[in-house]
């Protein structure tokens, strides 16, 4: 094993050079370099160009994990201009695009650029390493980060990553199933909180399944109930669901306003439904999301007030 001083008290084999994990291949040597080397070890194949401006960021990152795997993976690199025959049988369609093949075959691919928690998760994955704990805590920290700045795809991927690392992983479920939820595939959502072990207690599960409640509320017509409460500014049924219709479409914080508005006129009305609604809907944010730290304070203040 690389790194390990041998019984007999030798030096230990120094760890692959550069030249012998990672080179660049052309249509001629795809056969030997990739086919031929993956049935010894799973080998990394990188389609680019030198025109391509994300494959300038993605090549380096491939070539520092590869390297810090230190020989369980090969980096094999295509430039597509000058060899077009693999490309083409691969239906490579847009740079950069990563194939890993193994047994002599592909197995598992990506196209664009990654972040490099990424990479290097793809790469223990197919390395059959086992994942690290502070390679999981990269992930869904980038993934929670996408999904704050509503970028569903980029946290939906990461999020799977974990899964494929870690499958009973309560937070990714929950992750990836809110990002199914954002954007707007709820029975998607439902089918990936299924995955949860019966026994798990996460919040954040407990937060996705409020928010798909809330989400599966009655919609009623807000228009409607908008003109009801320019009529009647009291009318606290036509301001709770307005509060319930914009809650399902997401727009939490306008119902966080109304709700408020119910509690401090009439606090016990209809068995405090506002306060629980709020609490509700805090829940299904999570509990460091803005809403409910800003609900929560605004709601203290009136019911201690």
């Amino acid at each position: 094993m690389l790194g390990l001083r041998p019984a007999n008290g030798a030096a230990a084999a120094p760890a692959p050079d550069r030249a012998a994990l990672i080179k660049d291949g052309t249509d001629a040597s795809f056969m030997a370099d990739v086919i031929e080397e993956s049935r010894k070890q799973p080998v990394i194949v990188d389609f680019w160009a030198t025109w391509c401006g994300p494959c300038r960021q993605l090549t380096p990152a491939l070539e520092k994990a590869v390297l810090a795997a230190k020989g369980a993976v090969k980096l094999v690199k295509i430039d597509v201009d000058k060899n077009l025959r693999f490309a083409g049988q691969l239906r490579v369609q847009s740079i950069p695009t990563v194939y890993a093949f193994k047994n002599g075959q592909p197995l598992d691919g990506f196209m664009g650029a990654l972040p490099e928690s990424q990479i290097k998760a793809f790469i223990a994955k197919l390395g059959g390493a086992a994942p690290g704990g502070d390679d999981v805590a990269e992930l869904l920290t980038l993934a929670a980060e996408s999904l704050a700045v509503n970028d569903v795809g980029g946290a939906a991927q990461a999020y799977a990553q974990v899964l494929q690392l870690d499958p009973e992983n309560a937070k990714a479920i929950a992750g990836l199933a809110r990002a199914y939820l954002s954007g707007g595939d709820a029975d998607r959502a439902r089918e990936i909180l299924d995955m949860a072990p019966a026994d798990s207690r996460d919040p954040e599960l407990a937060g996705v399944r409020a928010a798909l409640e809330l989400a599966s509320g009655p919609a009623g017509d807000l228009a409607a109930l908008e003109r009801r409460l320019q009529a009647d500014p009291h009318d606290h049924e036509a301001r709770f669901e307005l509060a319930q219709g914009l809650a399902g479409q997401g727009r939490l914080e306008q119902a966080v306003d109304h709700l408020l508005h119910i509690v401090k006129a009439d606090r016990g009305w209809n068995d405090e439904a506002a306060r629980k609604q709020l609490l509700k809907i805090f829940e299904a944010a999570g509990p460091m999301s803005e809403v409910a730290k800003t609900g929560r304070r605004k709601l203290s203040t009136v019911l201690f007030a």
